[in-house]
């Protein structure tokens, strides 16, 4: 990696620019510096076409302003975290920022001014191409010879369909600002300090809390972007399943690996850490580390999403064997797993109590358990003392989106007490999950862990598996990882 090199004593421009100590450079020359002026032919983009999410965000955007009349809005984007010293984190724009804007710049901030009794105005308050004049663009770190050409406030106004502004001016004009604000915390400490004194943490939250809630139903560009997502993640669990011998001969990470490679082929990234966990590690459910054996004989727990570039991530779990055929009771647990699942599938539909794809796959599993003398029945019995959570640990599910955690400071009678709806999207994911030094029950089950999940949109008349292309039963699964093995 390069080393920034040291700005003149000084540059022309507003601020100095920030150097880097210990540069092998100890200055720039006046000649230099001149020369960097020029030369440089004009890069700016005309008749650029919106982005296709342009006219859902204006939407979005509407309905705010109608939700919080004669206030002003502060929706932050974001700035870079550091990693170590001067390098830093990939930047993922804030979910309300890129939600409300399409656009995914660090350090940008939304505001909806207040009109009067017409709403609000929106302006995108974005850094501006890098400056020429006082070297920043080649001197600052992350000017544009660093880190990549940034678009001009007119190229973005004419992409996302907001009047754009200069963001280094915003702290300045939000601390003379009058009149109720709020801001969606957590993501710029500048703005925040420039509106110390005009907020208030309830105030805040209720902001926040309802761009969640307005993302609880995907609109039609939602959708097609969480089906890209998932498309691109089965493809991801295909690429898995031909290298699985790789992964015998060195870790999990390199299942790890060749996941990350599609996600970033076709996507963003990965919408979180993948889960890729082996043998006993199937019974960790945020195994994250991937640093395990890959032996024949064992279970895979593949727990992953690719992010698309408009940020939607898909959110599916596969448990193959990674030697082509469940054993007779990886079978067992399985099938257990893939009839508690069918189960809260078909409970997802327009008017169902969000609660019901819980419990209907919740009370498959107190059956099974049951059944199988690991726990004392009924399963009545069961489930009205969780008795089975040592064993299914988990809730049956969350909403799906820009998060895949989405929607998550949704007020409780909106979601989970909520009633579903045409155009949410859910994950359906049902486990079984014995611990290696579990002695309750017999020594066979202890380190088999089993999930099953799928990404479901509900529809007008019940719903659909958006990542039905990958298989689920057990005989398909053997079936569809013999053919990829070849």
């Amino acid at each position: 990696m390069t080393e920034q090199q040291p700005a003149p004593e000084n540059p022309e421009g507003d601020e100095p620019i920030k150097q880097r100590k210990n540069g092998l450079y100890p200055a720039v020359s006046d000649e230099l510096a001149a020369n960097m002026k020029t030369g440089w032919a004009d890069t700016e983009l005309h008749d650029l076409q919106p982005v296709e999410q342009a006219p859902h965000t204006a939407r979005r955007r509407a309905a705010l302003s109608a939700r919080f009349p004669g206030e002003r809005l502060v929706i932050p984007a974001g700035n870079l975290k550091t990693r170590s010293n001067d390098t830093e984190y990939a930047f993922r724009a804030s979910t309300e920022y890129v939600y409300l804007t399409g656009d995914q710049s660090q350090d940008g901030v939304l505001v909806l001014e207040p009109t009067g009794a017409e709403g609000h105005r929106a302006t995108i308050h974005l850094l501006p191409r890098s400056n020429r004049e006082n070297g920043e663009f080649w001197l600052d770190g992350q000017g544009e010879l660093w880190v990549g050409r940034r678009h001009s406030l007119a190229e973005a106004e004419q992409l996302l369909g907001l009047p754009a502004a200069d963001v280094r001016e915003l702290p300045a004009a939000l601390r003379e600002a009058t009149g109720p604000v709020r801001v969606v915390r957590g993501h710029d400490a500048g703005v925040e300090e420039a509106l110390t004194d005009k907020v208030t943490a309830e105030r805040d939250e209720e902001l926040r809390v309802f761009v969640s809630e307005q993302r609880l139903v995907k609109d039609a560009f939602e959708i097609g972007e969480l089906q890209k997502a998932v498309d691109s993640t089965a493809r991801g669990f295909e690429d898995v399943v031909k290298v699985l011998d790789k992964a015998e001969a060195t870790s999990e990470r390199y299942i790890e690996g060749t996941f990350f490679l599609r996600a970033r082929v076709e996507g963003n990234d990965v919408g979180y850490g993948s889960i890729c966990a082996a043998g006993p590690h199937a019974t960790t459910l945020h195994w994250v580390r991937n640093d395990g054996a890959v032996r024949s004989g064992d279970l895979l727990l593949l727990d992953a999403g690719v992010e698309t570039n408009s940020l939607y991530t898909a959110d599916v779990t596969r448990t193959l064997p990674i030697n082509g055929t469940y054993t007779e009771l990886q079978r067992k647990i399985y099938d257990a797993v893939f009839e508690a699942q069918e189960a809260g599938i078909a409970a997802v539909k327009p008017g169902a109590k969000y609660r019901d794809f819980h419990d209907a796959a919740q009370r498959v599993l107190a059956e099974k358990l049951v059944e199988w003398g690991l726990v004392e029945g009924p399963a009545e019995r069961v489930l009205e003392l969780g008795l089975q959570r040592r064993w299914t640990l988990h809730g049956t599910g969350h909403m799906l989106g820009l998060d895949v955690h989405d929607c998550a400071v949704a007020r409780t009678e909106s979601y989970v007490d909520g009633v579903l709806e045409p155009g949410m999207v859910l994950t359906v994911e049902p486990g079984l999950y014995f611990q290696a030094d579990d002695t309750t029950v017999p020594e066979e089950y202890r380190g088999i862990g089993v999930r099953i999940e799928d990404d479901i949109l509900v529809t007008e008349d019940g719903n659909r598996n958006l990542s039905a292309a990958l298989p689920r039963a057990a005989s398909d699964v053997e079936a569809w990882m013999a053919s990829l093995k070849g």
